[in-house]
């Protein structure tokens, strides 16, 4: 029970490595409000929470809308008192070279990656010092260390992703918030197998992938929610400004 009497607020906490997270949380004993965009599948997580025997809040919400991210932590805030962690983690994937990137694409992925961690930072950061500290986990990638041709938007978000994450770390350092990022490497989750649904060659493709991973598979969400906690855990309090990654072997080649 290492998060008990924590109050976790996870972002695009319904799938993939959001929701690992968000269960893996209430196991170690944290009161978690998971925030993502579709209600159908925010309450399919919450009552499989209740399945296992843990409680899961959640609000429809868009990180990319200013009022919706005010309205997560509100929400939060007025159930739970405070907010002990913030795991920014709602993010979208798309391809396409600089040239071939629509600019209304480019908008939208740099709005929900990039823009909702700032407003998600924002608008929580406040209650943390209030409280004296606190616990933020940004979701970068390997992609957010190294680039891949072919992804320009999404290289670019994680990169700024990375930054803004080493910039918050400076900025808080004395105030007891530490800020770092997990770098997952591909992972099995809904939006890598719409990445690969949408190659003319899926089995290609995902041969592909797994080739950049020295370990030569992908990583599953269970192995990232694990470094999550990790970032997460009191024990290592000295550690802020921190892209771990968690890559299967990826950015060391």
């Amino acid at each position: 029970m290492k998060l008990e009497g924590k109050v976790a607020l996870i972002t695009g906490g319904s799938l993939g490595l959001g929701k690992a997270t968000a269960h893996l949380f209430a196991q170690e004993g944290a009161n978690v409000v998971i925030t993502g965009r579709t209600e159908k599948t925010l309450v399919e997580k919450v009552e499989k929470a209740k399945e296992a025997g843990h409680e899961i809040s959640h609000i429809v919400s868009d990180v990319s809308i200013e009022s919706d991210c005010r309205e997560a932590v509100d929400f939060t805030l007025d159930k739970y008192g405070k907010i002990d962690i913030l795991i920014n983690n709602a993010g979208i994937l798309g391809v396409g070279r600089t040239h071939e990137t629509e600019i209304d694409f480019w908008d939208k992925i740099f709005a929900i990656n990039v823009r909702g961690t700032y407003l998600m930072s924002k608008f929580t950061i406040p209650h943390m010092l209030e409280n004296g500290g606190g616990c933020i986990v940004n979701n970068s990638s390997v992609l957010g260390l190294k680039a891949l041709p072919g992804v320009a938007a999404y290289n670019s978000t994680k990169g700024a992703i990375t930054q803004l994450t080493r910039s918050m770390a400076l900025d808080y350092a004395k105030d007891g918030i530490r800020v770092n990022a997990i770098c997952p490497g591909t992972i099995e989750t809904p939006m890598v197998d719409g990445l690969l649904d949408g190659m003319p060659d899926r089995d290609a493709a995902e041969e592909l992938f797994k080739s950049f991973h020295p370990m030569g598979r992908f990583g599953t969400p269970e192995e990232i929610a694990h470094a999550v906690l990790f970032l997460c855990d009191d024990s290592i309090g000295f550690m802020t400004g921190t892209m771990l990654s968690v890559d299967g072997g990826w950015v060391a080649t």
